[in-house]
């Protein structure tokens, strides 16, 4: 298979997903060196201005043409309005013939996103109608891709799985009232909202704190926190999965609080399953498609300070519920998102097609 990857990708994501599928080897031009056992093309990318994010990026790779097609069984890449997933459609096109198949792998649950009007994502998204498998991270995406207009037969589902040998949950939960917030510092992800939310709790509970685990353009407002020692918060900086997993582990609970933008609402965050695989109860606000990741006993709230911080105080002063709730988490983490299960999922969804276009 060859990837080829957005510019800011982040890494344990869908790159590594589709390298751990049984009996796949992926090549991937990138421009960071991906984890994993992936051959990387080490790639730059033409890129007039930075103004997106993910798939919104306005970014052409460059070296793709210079790839062989014939080489390849398969090439794929994130959501259908990206640059790349373009570039893609054209380069397999060149090629002729029935090799190679292309795959998009999309989390969009924006009925109508509004940057499919926009050139040239708008001829990304329509080069890759004859993609021969759509795999959705999600089953919005599935409804999503039926509204437009896509053609259902060429749809999978699979969900998004999380390492459950790495997330495991602490032998000892913690009776400590440590809140985790782990995602990028940015406007979206409510951050804002979380450090005010713990005001409010530490009206109840002063000795309640904070630990911020991420980077971005809020970061300021953190540090300003941290730097105040009756804010009790601290700023973890970016962490790797085991990190991310050590900090879980000494936390009683897990929050954020996001809001939509005019082109993003939540999809699932890899985050929330991560912390209930760690055996935490999650606290965050009803935004977009989050549901699918985060299911009773937690807590999805409106969207407003008081009821985070209503939700937080709930865990924090209850430490039975909070084990009762990890269990809960836990098991279904392992039951319905353990990684070696989904990504053979996953391959299981590429044999089809390949299947179906031999016989």
């Amino acid at each position: 298979m060859l990837w080829v990857s957005l510019p800011d990708q982040r890494p344990r994501r869908e790159l590594y997903w589709m390298s751990r599928m049984p009996g796949t080897h992926v090549t991937a031009l990138a421009q960071q060196e991906p984890l994993g056992d992936i051959t990387w093309v080490p790639s730059s990318y033409r890129r007039p201005v930075k103004r997106f994010i993910e798939a919104g990026a306005l970014a052409w790779v460059k070296g793709l043409d210079q790839q062989d097609p014939a080489a390849y069984d398969w090439v794929a890449s994130l959501e259908l309005c990206s640059l790349v997933t373009g570039q893609a459609s054209r380069w397999r096109r060149r090629a002729g013939g029935r090799r190679p198949l292309q795959a998009v792998i999309t989390w969009e649950n924006l009925p109508d996103q509004p940057i499919y009007k926009v050139p040239p994502y708008k001829q990304a998204l329509e080069s890759c109608r004859d993609a021969d498998l759509l795999l959705c991270m999600v089953d919005a995406a599935r409804e999503h891709l039926l509204a437009n207009g896509f053609d259902d037969e060429r749809i999978q589902v699979v969900k998004p799985g999380v390492d459950t040998e790495i997330f495991t949950p602490a032998e000892r939960p913690t009776t400590e009232p440590v809140v985790a917030f782990i995602s990028p510092l940015a406007p979206n992800k409510g951050i804002d909202r979380v450090l005010e939310a713990m005001r409010v709790v530490q009206r109840t509970i002063p000795e309640a704190s904070l630990v911020v685990a991420g980077q971005g353009p809020m970061r300021a407002q953190v540090e300003a926190a941290a730097a105040d020692p009756s804010r009790r918060v601290r700023l973890a900086g970016s962490l790797d999965a085991h990190g991310v997993a050590d900090l879980l582990r000494s936390s009683a609970v897990f929050t954020t609080a996001p809001r939509p933008t005019w082109k993003w609402t939540e999809q699932l965050g890899l985050a929330y399953l991560e912390a209930q695989a760690c055996g935490l109860p999650v606290v965050t606000t009803r935004c977009g498609t989050n549901d699918e990741a985060v299911q009773e006993p937690n807590d999805l709230v409106d969207d407003s300070v008081e009821a985070l911080a209503d939700a937080l105080l709930g865990w924090l002063q209850d430490d039975e519920r909070r084990a009762a709730a990890g269990r809960v988490n836990r098991a279904r983490m392992v039951a319905e998102h353990d990684l070696a299960t989904q990504v053979t999922r996953m391959g299981e969804a590429y044999a089809a097609v390949e299947r179906s276009h031999t016989s």
